[in-house]
């Protein structure tokens, strides 16, 4: 039954994620693994969950629901990626207080850091090969629309929305030439 598949999915997507950017190579392993997406389609939910408001985590349990049973999965896949997120802070909360300053825990939480860091680098990397060798043909639009983005980013500090706004902009002119 593909509302429970996809409460599973998204429960163990929460409990294996921190939540942000470190949920989409879960996400995308999983969608891609279950067959319900491709990798250009993970792209696209990832770039319609950024833009639009909310954690990506729930806006691609949404979108993905959405896709693959309607708004009932989307409602099914909301809760399941929530349903960890819930419980984990509750609990995170209360040992949080009674341990806090614990050397232990500090120390663990310098551990787990890295992960993340590894975890967002490796989509990085899946997702730069997917946009900037699509079909196996480099595509140096992508990659000038990329380094426009980020320069926008890192020189102006410009938001979230402008650098969408500024890169689909970019897209609309560079792929019509």
């Amino acid at each position: 039954m593909i509302y429970l598949e996809l409460f599973t999915v998204f429960v163990k997507i929460g409990f294996c994620c921190f939540g942000g950017l470190a949920m989409i190579p879960v996400i995308s392993a999983e969608m891609v693994s279950h067959a319900w997406l491709t990798l250009d389609e993970v792209a696209d939910i990832v770039a319609i969950a950024e833009m639009t408001p909310g954690a990506i985590g729930i806006n691609s349990a949404t979108f993905a629901g959405m896709k693959m049973a309607g708004v009932s999965g989307a409602v099914v896949a909301s809760l399941g990626v929530m349903v960890p997120s819930l419980t984990l802070c509750l609990l995170a909360g209360f040992f949080l207080q009674k341990l806090k300053g614990n050397p232990l825990l500090d120390n663990a939480l310098r551990g787990i850091r890295p992960v993340c860091m590894g975890m967002i680098a490796s989509v990085v990397v899946t997702m730069s090969i997917e946009n900037f060798f699509p079909q196996g043909a480099f595509c140096w639009q992508a990659l000038l629309i990329a380094a426009a983005v980020f320069l926008l980013q890192r020189r102006f500090h410009a938001g979230v929305p402008v650098q969408i706004g500024f890169a689909a902009v970019l897209g609309l002119i560079l792929f019509s030439i």
